[in-house]
C-alpha cells in the first residue's frame, strides 16, 4: 500500500500524462511504496487547496497551469523559480518551489547532442515556457534571439530576465529579421501546432525558413508539428518536446525520492499514452 506520495495539481489537470510517466518508474524501480496522483484545484481556491495535499503527507507535487506563477506566494520560490518567474515542483520537507523546465530543456537538448555554447539561438513566444528556455540557454552560453507576435511581450519577458536574474544581451527581434540572423537552433515555446490545431507554426508572414537549422519544438503532441515538417523540407533537423516533458519529470522524482529514474522508460510510456490518443 503506498505511504508515500506526490502529484501534480493544475485546473484542469484530468489530461496530464505526468502520473502515467511517475508510476511506470515507480513499479520499474520497485518503489512500491509510493505513489503519484492527480488533483484538480480550481485558482480561486489555491491557498486551501495545497493545505489538503501537504496536510494528508504528501512528499511533493508537480504544478501545471494556470497554478505555476500563483503558488509562488504560497511557498519558497528558490532562484531558478524566481528568475523565471513560475514554480513547477514543490518539496513540503522544505516547502521550497523550484523550476524543472530550464534544465529539463537543456538536458534533453544535450541528449541530443545539441550543443549550444557559442551558437545563435532563436526562441519563438514569450511565456513562461520561453522565460525557462532563455534562462536555459544563456546559463550554457549561448547567443539568444526572441521572437514574438506582441513586440511589447517579448520586451517585458527581457525585461523581467535582466532584473530577476541579471541575463543582459537578449536580442528581440520580428520574425523576418529573424529568418536572416543565422542561428543554428530555433526553439518552440508557442502553443502553435499543439493537438488539435496541429496545422498551425509560429513561422508565418512569408518569412523565408532558414536551411540546415535544427528545430526544437516543446508541443509533443503531435509527433511531428508543422513547424518540425517545414524544417526538414528545409534540410533541417527536427526534435519534438518529448523528451523535456520526460526529462523535467525526471528532476522532480530525484528530488522528492532521491533516486535517478529510469528516462528511457517515461519517454516510452509517454509515447504510448500520446499514440493512444492519437
Amino acid at each position: 500500500m503506498p505511504n508515500k506520495r506526490v502529484g501534480v495539481i493544475g485546473f484542469p489537470v484530468e489530461h496530464s500524462l505526468s502520473p502515467i510517466m511517475h508510476n511506470a518508474a515507480f513499479r520499474a524501480l520497485n518503489m512500491d511504496d509510493w505513489q503519484y496522483d492527480a488533483m484538480s484545484i480550481p485558482p480561486d481556491i489555491l491557498r486551501l487547496g495545497l493545505r489538503e495535499p501537504r496536510d494528508h503527507g504528501y512528499i511533493g507535487i508537480n504544478v501545471t497551469v494556470p497554478h505555476k506563477e500563483a503558488i509562488m506566494e504560497y511557498v519558497e520560490p528558490d532562484e531558478k523559480a524566481r528568475a523565471i518567474g513560475a514554480v513547477n515542483t514543490v518539496d513540503f520537507r522544505s516547502n521550497i518551489g523550484t523550476n524543472t523546465d530550464a534544465d529539463g530543456f537543456i538536458s534533453d537538448l544535450r541528449a541530443h547532442d545539441v550543443n549550444v555554447a557559442g551558437e545563435r539561438v532563436l526562441v519563438l513566444g514569450a511565456g513562461g515556457a520561453a522565460r525557462a528556455a532563455v534562462y536555459g540557454l544563456v546559463g550554457a552560453g549561448a547567443d539568444v534571439a526572441l521572437v514574438n507576435r506582441t513586440r511589447a511581450r517579448a520586451l517585458a519577458l527581457v525585461d523581467h530576465l535582466r532584473v530577476a536574474a541579471g541575463i543582459d544581451g537578449v536580442h528581440v527581434l520580428a520574425l523576418d529579421e529573424a529568418s536572416r540572423w543565422g542561428m543554428s537552433l530555433i526553439v518552440n515555446c508557442t502553443s502553435a501546432g499543439l493537438h488539435p490545431n496541429v496545422e498551425t507554426t509560429p513561422w508565418t508572414d512569408g518569412a523565408p525558413f532558414p536551411t540546415a537549422v535544427t528545430v526544437y519544438d516543446m508541443v509533443y503532441r503531435p509527433a511531428i508539428t508543422a513547424l518540425m515538417r517545414q524544417c526538414q523540407a528545409h534540410d533541417g533537423r527536427a526534435i519534438g518536446g518529448l523528451g523535456m516533458l520526460a526529462r523535467q519529470g525526471a528532476i522532480a522524482f530525484e528530488l522528492w525520492t532521491g533516486v535517478a529514474p529510469p528516462i528511457d522508460l517515461m519517454q516510452r510510456v509517454l509515447r504510448e499514452a500520446l499514440d493512444k490518443l492519437e
